[in-house]
């Protein structure tokens, strides 16, 4: 591993193509995967991990799944990218259409940052305003606008900016508590953004919900103001349930962004709102956004692949499993008297080393880093591959198995 890190540095900007996957806030050499199948992931050396980041939660199914495998197969042999219109982009549209039938019209991008860049300019071209709302310790991605008190990351290095992006953007973009309800009243009592973006569920500071209070006063409040409210549900878009976290909390926002699994497993990020709204975009309206590759054909053959097999009880053995998890982690800290919390929202949890859960970034700010760290090196030591960093969720798969679990709370018990 460490002749493979070595040469990496040597070629790479900073030797990785994402700045977590660096070890940089855990230690230690990073793991170089050769092939993942199921729950595991094989190292360069021929090592098997446990995986609970699997593809940072793109992977519903288990890796190198028949589903999309097949279904890539197919597609392959056809062609890989056209450059021109296919039905395999209005089928995978329809497929998201039935788990969210607000999103009457769909634009397909190639990652979820897109996704997100391009949703903020249409609510800006919509509502003719320039600025925007977002909250302490969500990531959207990396567009310039969206760089300001982000997690992930930007949390797992201690910034709370990136260089390079001109002051004049940051100035456009208002930052505000996530889960206070106080903050955001008075926020709207003298100001009216172009658009509110907010990750229902937090994936990027680690698991943070957003209670009920804030999201419902967040969706009056922009309703009364004219303010266009995004729901960032690329993390937790098909993977809380079936329609995302709005499903869950019946709370319909104006533009839904999504990525990960609706790519079966490839690059891939979407867009979607009324149709009164997507009409502003080119070609019908003046909004621009574009892409090269945006509906690949074999993104969208992955992905609609992997959205039709979704059934009921797919997600109640994901939230059992999860579960099980989750509970045995618990009882192998309380067994070893460790102040653990460990929120879950379906098959998405984060390990946090404090006595409750987290509700804010300031507060996931306060978890012992520190301990997160050795407990990362240990749990890697015992085959358990968790995302290396305190600031990011843990993904179970259907293709995890009560023995991964049994190995992963001896593995904590230690740990």
């Amino acid at each position: 591993m460490k002749r493979a890190w070595r040469e990496a540095r040597s070629r790479l900007a900073g030797g990785v193509n994402s700045p977590v996957r660096a070890f940089k806030a855990v230690g230690g050499t990073p793991v170089f995967t050769a092939e993942a199948f199921g729950p595991y992931l094989y190292d360069v050396e021929g090592a098997r991990y446990v995986d609970y980041c699997m593809s940072w939660g793109a992977i519903l199914l288990g890796h190198a799944s028949e589903i999309s495998l097949e279904a890539i197969r197919r597609q392959c042999v056809k062609g890989t990218s056209y450059g021109t219109a296919t039905e395999y982009e209005t089928a995978l549209a329809a497929a998201i259409q039935k788990a969210f039938p607000r999103m009457e019209r769909i634009r397909f991008t190639s990652s979820g940052t897109e996704a997100v860049m391009s949703a903020i300019r249409l609510a800006r071209g919509v509502t003719g305003r320039d600025q925007i709302l977002k909250f302490e310790g969500c990531y959207h991605g990396h567009a310039d606008s969206l760089l300001v008190k982000a997690g992930s990351g930007l949390a797992t290095f201690g910034r709370a900016d990136s260089a390079g992006v001109p002051q004049a953007l940051a100035n456009l973009t208002s930052v505000l508590p996530y889960n206070d309800t106080v903050a955001l009243r008075a926020y709207f009592r003298t100001e009216r953004p172009a658009c509110a973006i907010v990750e229902p569920v937090a994936g990027n500071m680690g698991v943070v919900p957003g209670s009920r209070e804030f999201l419902e006063t967040l969706r009056s409040l922009c309703q009364k103001n004219g303010t266009l409210l995004i729901f960032d549900e690329v993390i937790s878009g098909f993977r809380v349930g079936y329609g995302g976290a709005q499903h869950l909390l019946g709370i319909e926002p104006d533009i839904t962004t999504l990525g990960k699994i609706i790519g079966g497993g490839l690059p891939v990020g979407a867009f979607g709102a009324k149709a009164s709204i997507m009409r502003a975009l080119s070609p019908e309206g003046g909004v621009y956004q574009a892409g090269t590759l945006s509906g690949n054909p074999l993104s969208m053959a992955a992905g609609r692949a992997v959205l039709d097999s979704l059934k009921p009880e797919l997600y109640l053995k994901l939230d059992q499993n999860a579960k099980t998890l989750t509970d045995a982690l618990a009882a192998a800290f309380r067994r070893r008297r460790v102040q653990v919390s460990i929120p879950r929202v379906g098959s998405m949890f984060t390990v946090f080393f404090s006595p409750r859960a987290p509700r804010n970034f300031s507060e996931v700010a306060r978890c012992d880093k520190a301990r997160f760290a050795r407990f990362f090196r240990s749990m890697l030591a015992h085959g358990i591959y968790l995302p290396p960093s305190a600031f990011e969720a843990c993904f179970v798969s259907a293709a995890h198995a009560p023995a991964d679990f049994n190995r992963t709370a001896e593995a904590a018990t230690s740990s």
